[in-house]
């Protein structure tokens, strides 16, 4: 039984799919009883978890031959770091009882550092606690994911600017798209083929690296609507954040990551990881995104 957490996630959805494809049994793990449908639809077996409860993560693992991890940032908490810690404290706990053979973790670039990251330095906190279980572990390190685009796409296409914390606009930073990632994690839990060191750990981008500039051009390319890319002022950041509607927790997250990645920090870890590649360009991604933000605005 493989068992998948956040299976009703983009990166999930593809990983259990993948898996179904392959003739395995699945167990996809949502966090409410509707989100199953789908999943149910093509074979999965569903069970519902809330990963701040040790005792339901351990139900869902139960008998479990490989399980992939997903712990999120808890978004509207006030808090998202301190709620994010407790959520890992909890399902590692249950994890750790439990002790199924194989364990993926789901992880960002830069998860190998220990601070000064902000949202990153969640992701290494994760890695590190699953270090303490007795299982056959996978770190996949993903890079910046392209959906994380779809915030700023209706002020993109309304306006014509795309903001960016991204400096310089020209500077060329790794991202994947979500379908990637899932479909490599599920190649990863199914790979047995050679003995591995413990963690493994993988890194996947896309084929090529881009640039705000980069991201602007393709937006404008698929909507057919002028978009230009524009840096926000390192002093702006936590204001414009706040009016998106982020707290001051959240805020400092976010902005300790960009200023992290302007730094160049967070990338592949150099000599640790096997480093995979995925095929969905940025196009395909934005293009596919267009029509909820066309959806949005027409309510």
């Amino acid at each position: 039984m493989f068992v998948i957490f956040g299976a009703a996630g983009h990166v999930g959805w593809m990983s259990a799919a993948a898996l179904r494809r392959a003739g395995r049994e699945v167990r996809a793990v949502v966090r409410h009883e509707e989100q199953g449908g789908p999943l149910a639809a093509i074979g999965c077996e569903i069970a519902v978890a809330d990963l701040n409860d040790a005792v339901s993560v351990a139900r869902a693992i139960e008998g479990a031959h490989a399980v992939q991890m997903l712990c999120p940032l808890p978004r509207a908490h006030a808090d998202p770091a301190a709620a994010m810690r407790k959520m890992i404290d909890a399902s590692v706990a249950a994890v750790r009882a439990a002790a199924p053979p194989r364990v993926l973790a789901l992880s960002d670039y830069g998860a190998e550092h220990p601070d000064r990251t902000g949202i990153t330095t969640l992701f290494h906190y994760l890695e590190t606690q699953l270090r303490t279980i007795d299982a056959q572990l996978t770190f996949l390190r993903a890079a910046e994911h392209m959906h994380n685009w779809a915030r700023m796409l209706p002020m993109a296409l309304a306006n014509g600017v795309l903001p960016s914390l991204h400096h310089p606009l020209d500077k060329l930073f790794p991202t994947v798209a979500a379908e990637d990632v899932g479909v490599l994690a599920a190649e990863l839990l199914l790979d047995t083929s050679a003995p591995q060191t413990s963690p493994r750990v993988v890194s996947v981008e896309g084929d090529r690296r881009v640039s705000a500039l980069d991201v602007a051009r393709t937006l404008a390319e698929v909507s057919g609507r002028p978009v230009v890319a524009q840096e926000v002022p390192r002093g702006e950041w936590a204001t414009v954040l706040r009016h998106a509607g982020l707290g001051d927790h959240h805020a400092r997250l976010i902005t300790d990551l960009y200023d992290a990645h302007n730094a160049g920090r967070i990338d592949v870890e150099a000599g640790v990881s096997e480093r995979r590649f995925g095929a969905t360009p940025l196009a395909q991604v934005l293009a596919a995104l267009l029509p909820g933000v066309s959806a949005t605005a027409a309510r």
